[in-house]
This record gives structure tokens, C-alpha cells and sequence, in this order.
């Protein structure tokens, strides 16, 4: 009825498990964990193959789990010392090197118990037939998930990494305090590390003001103390220690990597490891900066003339119109089909490897990340150009 991670395969659990269970198997520090497979999917919802979305999710949501599932699970929890766990999606087709599905399907971390575990599990197989989800797969199909069950690890520093397309280029890390739902979603502008083949490291230091973290069964979200907030999160040793850990992790699943990564208590984790879906942009360091223009990070290539649209929740979706750029505080994952429609994106916190980003190159349009207080210097229907290669704003009428 489950897997064991050490076990897990992409046919039985999803691309996301089935590289962990790889990276175990060759001795990389995975936190430990177990998988509900595709045929416990299948046998929720039995029956409803050819129904709605709505239909599905609400079915997964409200019909409880087979005993026999219950029964298994809790041996499984039984077995890691019934610990807190991360419980994430591993849906087919998520995390290949066709498409990420970055942010679309739901993590629940913390969770605590069974009855806490089971409600997670039901939580990422309804998020498989959300609204953001159905339309990301628009033209990929993801028709189950797997849902992978790990120890909870109590960042204390957390980030992404992505290794180089090619050998001896650069790997990119990004870090920041806490749990790394802030980085991976965006929500902190995060330090950035470029490690280069030599052991160099360039480093750029960012205000990071907020931090995500655990207590009991839930997250809490606090802010940095003040003479934290602009120090370097891990010194370059670390850097070039998680740059070297991210190679062999590349070299063991033979592909390009997008690392999510923790650390805690002075030992570093890797909590997913998936293909680079899209080249990050590269740009000319000396690109000059025109009059009347704000500088963010360079997200995803691109350059892009268009109406600003001030977008800071759901409220304002209904003033989005097809070619709009999005300037926003940060984008959620369910704002995906507004970047489906936009020309471009505009964000105030967040790094080249947020979700955002990832989402933004696969759909080839441009992004410039972390320019602070973009949506009050930015006024609302101004027309604007974006270069997602440089980082440049462009605005007659920028406010200061």
C-alpha cells in the first residue's frame, strides 16, 4: 500500500519520488520517508475518471481513506519514529524535463499524526484538479499523483540551487532564513551565490526581512532580527560545499538539477531534485542603466513593452488584460493563469529561482525580480519596458 522512499520509482511514485529514492540509493543525504503511490490515486477516485474537476477534487477531499491505506500509513509513520513530515505532491508528469509544475500542487510541512497525515494526502490529490493546476497542464498531461511522506526538517537556512547545463559552468544557489517556502515562493528577495568552476564565489547580500519556521504543528512567519537581516546567511565555504553536493547530485540522476535544499543543526538536506526546464537568463554586466529606470534580478529572458497592471491579490485579477505586465509584491502559485495572459511580470521580492521565475521561462515570457517597492513606484496603466536579461524597468514616470 506504500513505498519505501529508498524504493521509490518514477512509474509507481511520480518524477519527484523516484529522484529522491535514486539519490538515497546513492548514499546523498535525503531525509528519510515513504510514498502512497499512483494506485492509491486510482482507488480514490474509482469511478470518476471521466468527471469534472470540481467533481474530483471535492471527492478526494471529502471520501476518507481506505483502512487498509490508514493502517499502512501509520506503520509508515510508526517506522520514522513518528516524527513531524513534509507531505508533497508527486504527480505524473510533475518535476520532469518537459515541465516543473513549480508551486502547482500542495505541500502541507508539519504535519503531525495520522489524522493530521491522512488530511494532507487528501489535500495534495485535490490540488492535482485545482484551477492553477488544470490550467498549467494545459498542455501536459497529469492525470495522478503519488504523494511523498518525509521527516520534517527544521530549517534554519534554506534555499535552491541550480547546477550548470554544462560542465564546468556555474552552479546558482539562493538562501535565506527559515523554511524554504520563502525562498521558493518568492515572498523574500534571497542572498545569491555564484559558484564558480575554480571555487570562486560571487556574492550578492539581500535584506531578507522575513522568515518562515515551525512551532508545533504549525508554520509561523516572523520577522528577521534587524542585525540579521543584511548578513550572508552561509559563508562561502558553505556555498561551495552545497555547489559540490548539487554536482554529484547531478551527476548521479545525469541531468542538469534545480535543487531545493536545508540545513539544519549544521547538516545540510536535499529535499527535491528536478531537471532545469529552462536556461536561466544570462546578461551583460555592464548593461547600462537609462534614465527613468529601476533595477531588479534578471529572471527570464526576454523584452517586453506594455501596460503595467498594479496586482497585489485576487481582487485585482479582474483588471488584468491579455499583454498586461504584472507588477506585483510576489506571485502565488495560483496566480498562473494571469502569467499565462501577461506580457511580462514585475515582482518586488523574490529570486531567479523562485517559482515565479521557473514558471515565467517556461512560458517565455519576461521577468525582473525584487525591485523594492515596485507596485508604489510603478504607476497603474503606465506603459513600461521590461528586460528579463538585464533586470531594467523601464518608465517615463517612475515614482520615487
Amino acid at each position: 500500500m506504500i513505498v519505501s522512499l529508498t524504493d521509490a520509482g518514477a512509474e509507481t511514485s511520480g518524477a519527484k519520488a523516484g529522484a529522491l529514492g535514486v539519490l538515497m540509493r546513492a548514499g546523498l543525504p535525503v531525509p528519510d520517508g515513504f510514498v502512497v503511490p499512483f494506485r492509491a490515486y486510482r482507488e480514490a477516485v474509482r469511478g470518476l475518471e471521466l468527471a469534472s474537476p470540481d467533481v474530483l477534487r471535492q471527492a478526494v477531499v471529502s471520501r476518507p481513506l481506505d483502512t487498509g491505506l490508514l493502517a499502512a500509513i501509520a506503520a509508515g509513520l510508526d517506522g520514522l519514529g513518528n516524527p513531524p513530515v513534509a507531505v508533497r505532491s508527486s504527480a505524473a508528469g510533475e518535476d520532469t524535463e518537459s515541465a516543473s509544475a513549480a508551486g502547482q500542487y500542495e505541500t502541507v510541512l508539519a504535519a503531525h499524526g495520522l489524522d493530521q497525515v491522512a488530511e494532507a494526502i487528501r489535500v495534495c490529490w485535490a490540488s492535482l484538479h485545482s484551477e492553477r493546476a488544470v490550467e498549467y497542464r494545459q498542455t501536459v498531461n497529469m492525470p495522478e499523483m503519488a504523494v511523498l511522506i518525509q521527516r520534517h526538517v527544521d530549517a534554519e537556512i534554506s534555499g535552491v540551487l541550480f547546477t550548470a547545463p554544462n560542465p564546468g559552468g556555474p552552479t546558482e544557489i539562493e538562501a535565506s532564513w527559515g523554511l524554504g517556502p520563502s525562498v521558493v515562493g518568492g515572498t523574500v528577495t534571497p542572498d545569491s551565490f555564484r559558484v564558480n568552476a575554480d571555487g570562486s564565489v560571487h556574492r550578492t547580500i539581500s535584506a531578507k526581512r522575513t522568515r518562515l519556521d515551525r512551532r508545533g504543528a504549525e508554520l509561523i512567519t516572523r520577522e528577521v532580527p534587524q542585525e540579521s537581516q543584511n548578513r550572508p546567511t552561509i559563508d562561502d565555504p558553505v556555498a561551495v560545499g552545497l555547489a559540490r553536493l548539487g554536482l554529484k547530485a547531478a551527476e548521479v540522476l545525469g541531468r542538469a538539477l534545480d535543487i531545493e535544499w536545508a540545513i539544519a543543526d549544521g547538516r545540510v538536506w536535499l529535499l527535491q531534485a528536478r531537471p532545469v526546464t529552462a536556461a536561466l537568463p544570462t546578461a551583460a554586466e555592464d548593461a547600462a542603466r537609462p534614465s527613468g529606470s529601476l533595477e531588479g534580478t534578471a529572471g527570464s529572458h526576454g523584452i517586453v513593452t506594455g501596460t503595467a497592471r498594479i496586482v497585489r491579490g485576487p481582487d485585482d485579477f479582474a483588471h488584468v488584460k491579455p499583454g498586461d505586465i504584472l507588477v506585483c509584491p510576489y506571485t502565488d502559485p495560483s496566480w498562473t493563469p494571469l502569467l499565462r495572459i501577461a506580457a511580462g511580470v514585475v515582482t518586488e521580492t523574490g529570486g531567479v529561482l523562485s517559482h515565479a521565475a521557473i514558471v515565467a521561462r517556461e512560458l517565455r515570457i519576461p521577468a525582473v525580480l525584487g525591485v523594492p517597492n515596485a507596485t508604489t513606484r510603478i504607476p497603474d496603466a503606465a506603459t513600461i519596458t521590461i528586460d528579463g536579461a538585464t533586470g531594467l524597468v523601464i518608465t517615463a514616470d517612475p515614482k520615487n
